[in-house]
Order: C-alpha cells, then sequence, then structure tokens
C-alpha cells in the first residue's frame, strides 16, 4: 500500500497536473478570508470560482472581495458545479461529514477546516469515504501550532535529545470565556460543534506529531460559566461543552501526559507542550514558536533558535494544490490523522461523562449524545 493510500489522501489526479484547479467555497468565515482565500490567490494556475455562505448576501460581499464570479445559495448547487474541482470547507464542523462525503461522490478534491467532524463516528465516514477514492485528494487543514519548529523538533527527538521519553505536560489557557456576558459562540454548542471542546483536538494534533498516540485517557471536564446568552436564541441558555478540562493520558510507547485546557483563566494566556525524557528536556511555546532545551547535567533550559533550514510554516493552500498535481502527499493534516484526534477529542467527552478511564483506539463509535 502506498504511503498516500494509507494515509487516506490521494497522489493527484494525472490531468490536472499542469491544467488549472477551479475551487469552490462552502463557509467564508474569518480563517477562510484572511487565510485561505489569500493562499489561494498566490498559486499559479488555482482560481476560486464559486462561494456559497450561510446567508447568501455575506456570500455575495466575499466574492466582491476577492472577485469570485459565482455566489451559490445552497452547498448542494455548488458542489453540483461542473466546472468546480475542489472544494474547501470553512463551515462549523456540524457540515463537515455531509460536505465531505457528498463532494467525494461529486468527484472533487477537499480541504475542510479542523475540526474534522462532530465526533469519531463521522470521521471514519470521511476517512472510509476517502479511501474509496484514491485519485481524490482529502485533506484537513492542520493546527497552525508549531508548525514553524515542527521539522527541528523532529530532528531533535530523532537524534535521542529526549532519550526516552517518560511525560508530555501540554497546557492551553486563556480567558476567552471567562467573562460570564459573552455571549454563546458556535464552539459552544453541541449542535454545531459536536464533541470538540476548547482548543483540545488542537493541542492534541499538534502533540501527536512528536509523541506516541495515547492508548488511554482519564478527564474531567465543567462548565465553569455553566449559562450563557444565545444570540440565535435571544436569552440565556445552559452552555454546551465544557470551559475547562483536564486530561490524564497514557501513550503507547509506555509515557504518561497531563493536559490542562481553560478558556475562563484570566492572565497571561499560554499554550506549550514540554517533553521529558531520560536524558533531556525540551519546552515548546507554541504562541511565541520559541523552543528551549536542556540535557542531561545541564542545571537550566537554554534557548534553542529554530534553523533557517528547518523552518516550518503555514503553506496549507500550497500542499492541498501539490497534492492534487501529484507533486507531494499529504503531510499536515491527513484523513488518516484526524480520525486520530476526533477519537482522542470524543474519548476525553466519555471518560469526563462517565468518570472512568477509556481506551484508545475506540472500538465502536457512541451516539453523538453520549
Amino acid at each position: 500500500m502506498s504511503a498516500v493510500s494509507a494515509a487516506g489522501s490521494s497522489s493527484g489526479v494525472v490531468d490536472m497536473a499542469s491544467g488549472e484547479i477551479r475551487i469552490g467555497v462552502v463557509g467564508a468565515g474569518a480563517i477562510v478570508r484572511t487565510r485561505h482565500l489569500p493562499g489561494f490567490k498566490r498559486q499559479s494556475g488555482v482560481r476560486v470560482v464559486g462561494v456559497c455562505n450561510r446567508r447568501r448576501e455575506t456570500a455575495a460581499r466575499v466574492a466582491r472581495e476577492f472577485d469570485i464570479p459565482k455566489v451559490h445559495g445552497a452547498w448542494e448547487d455548488l458542489l453540483s458545479d461542473p466546472e468546480i474541482d475542489a472544494i474547501l470547507i470553512g463551515a462549523w464542523p456540524y457540515l463537515h461529514c455531509p460536505l465531505t462525503l457528498a463532494a467525494l461522490d461529486a468527484g472533487k478534491h477537499v480541504l475542510t477546516q479542523a475540526r474534522m467532524a462532530m465526533n469519531a463516528r463521522e470521521a471514519q465516514r470521511m476517512l472510509d469515504r476517502s479511501r474509496e477514492s484514491p485519485r481524490l485528494t482529502a485533506m484537513v487543514v492542520p493546527s497552525p501550532y508549531g508548525l514553524t519548529g515542527d521539522a527541528f523538533m523532529r530532528t531533535l527527538i530523532a537524534s535521542g535529545y529526549l532519550g526516552q521519553l517518560r511525560e508530555v505536560h501540554v497546557h492551553s489557557l486563556n480567558s476567552q470565556l471567562a467573562d460570564p456576558a459573552t455571549p454563546l459562540s458556535w464552539r459552544q454548542m453541541t449542535r454545531y460543534s459536536g464533541f470538540n471542546m476548547l482548543t483540545l483536538g488542537i493541542v492534541y494534533e499538534t502533540v501527536s506529531r512528536w509523541v506516541a498516540p495515547a492508548k488511554r485517557v482519564l478527564a474531567t471536564a465543567s462548565k465553569i460559566v455553566a449559562r450563557r446568552f444565545d444570540p440565535e436564541q435571544g436569552e440565556e441558555v445552559r452552555v454546551g461543552t465544557p470551559d475547562s478540562v483536564q486530561v490524564l493520558t497514557m501513550h503507547d510507547d509506555g509515557s504518561r501526559g497531563v493536559y490542562r485546557l481553560s478558556g475562563v483563566v484570566l492572565h497571561e494566556p499560554s499554550m506549550g507542550v514540554t517533553l521529558h525524557g531520560s536524558e533531556g528536556t525540551l519546552v515548546y511555546d507554541l504562541l511565541k514558536d520559541e523552543i528551549r532545551g536542556a540535557r542531561r547535567g545541564e542545571p537550566d533550559l537554554h534557548p534553542m533558535p529554530i534553523p533557517d533550514a528547518d523552518r516550518g510554516g503555514w503553506r496549507v493552500e500550497a500542499d492541498f494544490v501539490a497534492a492534487i498535481r501529484g507533486e507531494r502527499p499529504v503531510e499536515h493534516t491527513t484523513f488518516a490523522a484526524g480520525v486520530r484526534y476526533m477519537q482522542f477529542t470524543e474519548a476525553v467527552a466519555r471518560s469526563a461523562r462517565h468518570q472512568v478511564p477509556v481506551m484508545l483506539p475506540l472500538r465502536e463509535f457512541s451516539n453523538p449524545s453520549l
């Protein structure tokens, strides 16, 4: 089996190797407007030809701003357009699975925003369907954190800098939900976001680039601010997803992990990972893209500048186009990788709900409501 098919993505379609790639966009929120659309505009031989949003007037506004010729009133119309070769799914997670399945059925390449799906069942369906169409590229927008130092971290770990990994400490702390007057957003509505909570999937995906998969989780999750004003319903309602999460993990290589996530802590937002090994320690500040480290015998951690030759960054649109053209396979992030972080997210939700350890990979998929 090729590396591409094993990962659930494609080596590209031969007749697109040198021809124009025409892209349709479903969901044109802030990330799509600030990153994806400018990113595709920079790609040679790529053109965004259609857009669909929750409201037609906002889709028309985006079309004018980015010179997109077609505005579609429904995503079904966009997918049936024979002039579109690939789609970017910028909609909220509740649409990721149905859009992906329909797009692949229509013979179109798929780039979907993270989080991959509402739950592990949907993510697995997406992966299974992509494997039935190996000539179509299927890619999830990767976590942007850690891309700058990813190659350097891999090099350090492969060289034995850490020795045997012992503990993984991960944190993602901010005050985005600290004010009870902050209205409910789609991210805290389970009908739109499913099991996704805070930045759990994002940081797990990031850390998984350097650490063996988790095989057991034990979690707690709380709704510190239990009720918020819902702009859609015009009244205060119960919050759907947690604003404080703690997870203990066991990994395939025997290492142990601790995850601490919160959206309700004031002052000094931070996001980072510390890897403690038998021979050394590595600390990656994911907000500043700064790495520090020390080997056994060294008294203090010291800065480890990322070499220019190893410095990465955001190249999502270029990677998607390159995969379609068969120039290189998808690395960040395949559907298979997306399934892994969605299973982890669901395992955390199950463990927190029932207060029991949950083993990974999941042996069966639960009802989305648990």
